[in-house]
This record gives structure tokens, sequence and C-alpha cells, in this order.
């Protein structure tokens, strides 16, 4: 086959005299045989009329297939019409015969002309397809291997948007249609989902591509745990409402969605939820740059308030975010002003004026220290920020008159055993003491908070982290064997928090249905198959990649809770509860608040451990104080001592 290189080549001008030649070749070629097939002999091919009459049809038949192109057909991606090209010159080239025949009255029976159009018709069209064939099967050397999952409408997209790729070569179907078994489309058989081990170990294959841009998360969980066993990488098309958008192509692979491997599928969200808060009104978002707060952002941006208020207080943050908002409104031709804001939610002087100036009527709080162990090497920042920077947000809402404050709160505050969970925790006490309060006005602020678990993809999560170290070439880590956690998509989380908000009558807790929990350990391991490797262990000391156990951080759970008590109750939404729980009255607030800012001020830790554990908030830290400035400093003390 490489000896082929050589003519494959060629230049072009090259490549098109070639053609002709052989053209010319199977002209000749075609007009003896059909001679010879009629009258048994060549004899009279010999005469000066008969020759005459080649000669014509030879030029007048290589015109016509330059005329019509035939010349011009790169042969690599011959298709239906170059066919049809070599149809219509050899149907004209056989009139020619016979014309010219008649013409120089040459001896050429009336049949002649018929038999010669099917042979010349077999010999240009057929030598060309097998051309063609041996350039496909020349360039498939090196190209993965692939399987495409789903034979429907997308499947056939796929093959064909693949059938000429330099970096894939599709060698079958695979559909659980049993109506498609064994069939053949475009070429390649459709085979049954049992046979995919087959088919993998036969053509070595290297990636499985799921064609199902319409199934549900729940079918698409199915069809990953037919598949995660085998040795090959699975990949997915985009969403078929991206491709019909026009935002992706039918060919653009990536790796399959980390919700897909959940099968947990959204709600529609009620849109009577979703604008009751939003739509005409001016709304202020604290930590608008965070993978929450920027995802409430879009959100809320697509229910078109008059005015979107961005506090945030990293400048890159808000920066980003700023000019994602502005291409959106401008991409979807939205009437919304954008504000970004510098500032940190502990200067309470700088949300009371903003939101005065603004007239800010719905506030969404999402602005916190969220993760576990950072908030426990830095626990007075975590008070700090946590704590007061909500009950200082809660009271520049409250003096700038603000109808609806919701606080994005976590599962980590319920039976906290970290300061980051206890933190959120006793934020919660505040808004509700606040709410009693604001109950008995007539226009009172209405506060409530939303808890929900981990979301996928926010900054800090586990999945980025496990790809990276999969790409890496592992090993990939895990802090323990049993661990579980609860997942939800940011955007989803986001709805869900925007219509609990809409519901909230005052001080109310609302808990998201996070579905059924995930074992990390073999969200790790599906994570690991799907990307056509094998896990190392001891069951399998020759895999690719190892799952390493590296021990719980501070601050850490096995599991997470969603509910303090079972005082719980259905709303208007299917995903969403509420929770009746007990909360401090704001004098007896206060005067935790006030214990806790001498304490930070002083830098008394031992002092904030005990008032975060004498506090209604459940605490039962796993391990001792870790902020690592008292630590550093605590050292320093012993050695001077020394």
């Amino acid at each position: 086959m490489s000896r082929l290189n050589f003519i494959w080549g060629l230049s072009r001008i090259y490549k098109r005299l070639i053609s002709i030649l052989i053209d010319t070749v199977f002209i000749i070629s075609s007009f003896y045989i059909a001679y010879w097939t009629r009258v048994g002999s060549i004899e009279l091919v010999t005469m000066p009329s008969v020759g005459m009459v080649l000669g014509g049809t030879v030029i007048i038949t290589t015109l016509i297939f330059t005329k019509l192109g035939l010349y011009r057909a790169v042969l690599r991606y011959l298709t239906f019409h170059a066919l049809a090209v070599v149809s219509v010159g050899t149907v004209i080239s056989a009139i020619s015969v016979a014309t010219l025949a008649f013409y120089f009255d040459a001896p050429i029976p009336r049949s002649i002309p018929i038999i010669y159009g099917a042979f010349l018709c077999l010999l240009c069209g057929g030598s060309r397809l097998i051309v063609r064939v041996l350039i496909a099967e020349t360039n498939k050397k090196g190209r993965k291997a692939v399987l495409i999952y789903g034979a429907g409408s997308a499947g056939r997209q796929l093959a064909l948007a693949l059938r000429n790729s330099e970096t894939h070569k599709v060698v079958a179907f695979i559909d659980e249609d049993k109506t498609l078994k064994n069939t053949v489309l475009m070429g390649l058989t459709v085979h049954q989902v049992n046979r995919a081990q087959f088919l993998v170990d036969k053509y070595d294959v290297e990636q499985i591509l799921l064609a199902v841009p319409s199934a549900s998360r729940a079918r698409r969980k199915e069809i990953l745990s037919s598949l995660v066993h085998l040795s090959a990488e699975v990949l997915t098309v985009p969403d078929m409402q991206d491709i019909v958008d026009g935002k992706a192509k039918i060919d653009e692979l990536k790796d399959v969605a980390i919700e897909d491997l959940l099968g947990r599928d959204a709600v529609a969200p009620q849109q009577v939820l979703m604008e009751a808060n939003i739509k005409g009104k001016t709304v202020m978002v604290t930590g608008a740059g965070g993978s929450i707060g920027s995802e409430l952002c879009r959100q809320i941006l697509r229910n078109k308030p008059t005015k979107l208020v961005l506090f945030e207080l990293s400048e890159f943050g808000l920066y980003q975010i700023d000019r994602e908002l502005n291409a959106l409104i401008e991409r979807e031709s939205l009437d919304v002003e954008i504000v970004p804001l510098l500032g940190s939610v502990q200067r309470i002087n700088r949300l009371a004026t903003v939101m005065k100036s603004f007239a800010v009527q719905t506030v969404y709080h999402a602005a916190a220290y969220k993760h576990v162990p950072l908030v426990e090497y830095n626990v007075v920042e975590g008070v700090r920020n946590n704590v007061f920077g909500t009950f200082y947000t809660a009271q520049a809402a409250i003096e700038a008159n603000v109808n609806s404050f919701v606080l994005i709160s976590t599962d980590k505050a319920v039976r906290p055993t970290n300061v980051m969970g206890t933190t959120k925790r006793v934020a919660e006490l505040g808004l509700q003491a606040l709410a009693q309060q604001e109950n008995d006005k007539l226009k009172g602020t209405r506060f409530c908070m939303v808890r929900f678990g981990n979301v996928l993809g926010s900054s800090g999560s586990v999945i980025p982290v496990f790809k990276k170290q999969i790409a890496a070439g592992g090993p990939v880590t895990v802090t323990h064997p049993e661990i579980i956690r609860y997942f939800m998509t940011i955007p989803e989380a986001a709805q869900l928090v925007i219509q609990a908000g809409a519901m909230g009558k005052g001080g109310d807790v609302f808990v998201l249905d996070m579905g059924e929990p995930v074992k990390i350990t073999d969200l790790a391991t599906n994570l690991i198959q799907l990307s056509g490797l094998d896990v190392k262990d001891e069951a399998n000391p020759h895999g690719d990649i190892e799952i390493l156990f590296s021990g719980l951080r501070p601050g850490e759970k096995l599991f997470e809770e969603l509910l303090i008590g079972d005082n719980v109750e259905k709303t208007a939404h299917e995903r969403i509860l509420t929770a009746n729980e007990s909360f401090l009255p704001m004098e007896e607030y206060q005067v935790l608040l006030s214990a806790l800012d001498n304490a930070c001020h002083n830098f008394e830790h031992e002092k904030i451990r005990q008032l975060l554990l004498d506090a209604p908030t459940d605490f039962n830290p796993t391990d001792g104080i870790g902020d690592l400035v008292w630590k550093q400093y605590r050292s320093g003390e012993i050695q001077s001592v020394h």
C-alpha cells in the first residue's frame, strides 16, 4: 500500500493527465470487449471506418468527461455525484459510437453501443471506487477505531461527519433497538449492546461515542453503566439543543458530563416562582463572582430585572462576571443594567449605602468562605466573613428597606464538625433572629435560608481534581473509602435557590432535595473507567490508575446531612422542602455576636472555639484548633519560654 503513496503525492495536473490516459485505455478496451462479445472476433475492428469511430469516440468521451467535471473530482471524497457524471458520460459515449458508426458507415452492430456503454461505466466507475477504497485504507492507518452508541439520527450524522476524519475510524454501531439488529447503515453493521465487549476486542476500539443527545440523564446513566466496564474511553456528542441552536457541532466530542453519572434529571423551573422576586426589580448578588453567585446572576438576568447589582470582593472575579453578563445582554437583547461594585460584606456602611443608592429590592447573599480546610486554617476570617458578613448584609438590607433577603447556606451547617459549617449555622441563627423582628413589622424584610450540598463544577469541586489526576497518569486521591456526598449541578441549584426565595414567608429554612448521595470512591472509579483505563488495586495489580486514600481533612465528615430535626414539610415545589428548626432570640444572639467580636479582635482562639461549642449549633469538632497563625504564634511563645 505504501508504494501507492508516490501516486497519491503527485500534483493535481499530473493526476488528471493519468486519469485521462487511463480512461482512454478503458474506452478502447470497452469497445474491443463489446465488439468481441457481440461478434465473437475483433477482425473487423482493424477496418479504417471502425478506427475512425473508435478515435472519434475517444475524443468525444474525454471531452465530455472533462466538461462534466469528472477530472476535477477528488477521488478521496468521491460521492454519488461523481458516479452520476460517469453514467451520463458513458451514455453520451455510447450514443457517439452509434452516431459515428452511422456517419462513417462502419460495420458495427446496433447492440454494440449498449454493450460498450455498460463495460465503460463499469470500468470508469469501478476503478474510481477501487482507488477511493485504496486511499481510505491508506489513511486509516493510525486512526482511532471507534464505536458509535446510537444508530438514530444523531449517530448517523456523527458517522457521516467522521467518514473523512483523519483521527477517527468508525467500525460499527451499537444500539438497543432490536429491529436494527444486524442491519447495515451507511456501510456499518448495527450490533446489540451485549456485543460491545466483542467489538472492542476484535477491532481494538479506543473510544465509544455516545450519540444519544436527547436522552434523559437517568437514561444516560443506564447506558454508561452498561459501558463503563469496557476498556475504551467513552465520549459524548453535545446536547441536541446546542446542535440545533448552532452552539455546537455533532462531531465536537467531549467528556461524559459528570451529571450523567449521577442520573439525576433537573425539574423544569416554575416560571412564576423564578420571576416573583426578580422581574422588573433591582436585584443584588453578594459574592457575584463565585461559582454559585455567578450562576445566580445568569439565571437572574434571564428573568429580566431592571437592574442587577454585582457585589464582589475579588476584582478579577467581578471583572469576569461583569464581562460575561454584558456579553449575554448583548447576545440576547436584554434590557438590564449591570452595576459592578467592589466591596466586602464586612463593611456595613458600604453595604447599606449601595442598597439605598440603587433601591435594591431583592438580595441573594452568596458571599462566604466555604472551603472546609481553609476556614479551619483561618478561623478568625471565617467567623468574620461568614457570621458578621451575613449579619451586616442583613442589617443593611433592613436599613435599606429591601423586600426579600435569601441566604445561600450549606448542608455542612447541620450538626457541623468544622468551623466553616458552624459559622454558616450561626449565620442562619442571625437571620432567624432578625426574621422574628421583621415579621412583626407591616413591611419588614423577608428573610429565608436555602441549604444544599456540593455542586458540580464549583471551585474546589473534586471532579476537576480527579480529571487532572487521571490525565497526569494518577494516582487519584480520595480522602476516605467510605466518604459520601450529595451532588447537584450549579444551574439546578441556582434555579432552586431563586424559587425557594420566592416562597419564603420570613425565617424559613429551605432544604433542596439533592437526590441520592454518591460514594466518592465509586465516582473516581467511574471517571477512570470512562477514560478507557483500569483501576490499579490488589485485585488488578497491572491496572493503569491507582486510587489512594489520604485520610479525612481537618473538620471533614464522612457524610453530610441537610436536616437538624425531623420537622420537615413539603412545599409547592417537588425539589424544595422547608424545615422548622430552633433559633436564638435577638437579645441572646447579640450577646453571642459581641463575645465573638471581642474574641476575634483579641485573637483568643480557645474562647472562639468555646463560644461556637456553647451556641445552639450542635458543633462537634473532630479536630483541635487549626488556625495556622495561632499555631505559629503558640509555637513561638513556647520556644521563647524555653
